[in-house]
């Protein structure tokens, strides 16, 4: 491969030192010293994220679904992806996001693949981020579907044309940070005719569990 191939890439240094300083719900707080070679050893305090996945779920007509949901830190209803944490143990990834689509939308689709990958803050979380692409969009049988509670209970559903999302994004009026991501991924992608899309059990090497 070459020199000037453009990827990020996992090279994780020695840890002389791990402790715990909160034990949360879902994630905890870490600080670890860190051997950086000829750079010294420095002190790090992160999140310990499980790390989450969503979906751009797109419609025959190129509609997005964005879902509203109030969001107690910032205080805001923001509209975001169909999207949780990867806090099943042994699921795998693209079978999370279904999961997702269909409790909080009462959705399933046909049509996986991976859109985009990325990480929230990788200076402070060890949170990853996966998204999908899915098409074949059926709702979910009124017997089958997931009973909602807490701020999903109020969850609003809306279909966006995604030129119209990709404005919103642009202008300032949506913030969350993996509706900004996926909206501008679908996008991008979408003007290459989604030649772009990967596998939805493509390889994740920068998420822990997955290598």
């Amino acid at each position: 491969m070459s020199p000037d191939y453009l990827a990020d890439e996992v090279a994780p240094r020695p840890v002389l030192h791990h402790e715990t300083l909160h034990k949360g719900a879902i994630w905890d707080v870490i600080r670890e010293q860190v051997d950086l070679g000829d750079a010294g050893v420095v002190t790090r305090e992160f999140i310990d994220h499980p790390g989450a996945v969503g979906c751009v779920a797109l419609d025959e007509q190129g509609q997005v679904l964005l879902l509203q949901q109030y969001r107690h830190p910032t205080g805001i209803l923001d509209w975001e992806l169909p999207a949780g944490l990867l806090d099943v143990e042994g699921e795998a990834p693209w079978l999370a996001a279904a999961r997702e689509l269909h409790e909080e939308a009462d959705l399933r689709a046909q049509d996986w693949h991976v859109l985009a990958d990325w990480q929230n803050s990788p200076g402070g979380s060890t949170e990853n981020w996966r998204c999908f692409l899915a098409r074949g969009i059926s709702a979910v049988p009124h017997d089958a579907r997931f009973e909602r509670e807490h701020e999903e209970a109020g969850i609003v559903v809306r279909w966006v044309p995604l030129q119209e999302a990709v404005d919103a994004v642009l202008a300032g009026r949506l913030h969350n940070a993996c509706t900004v991501a996926g909206v501008l991924a679908a996008h991008a992608a979408s003007q290459q005719g989604w030649a772009t899309l990967r596998p939805y059990d493509a390889a994740w090497p920068e998420h822990p569990a997955y290598r």
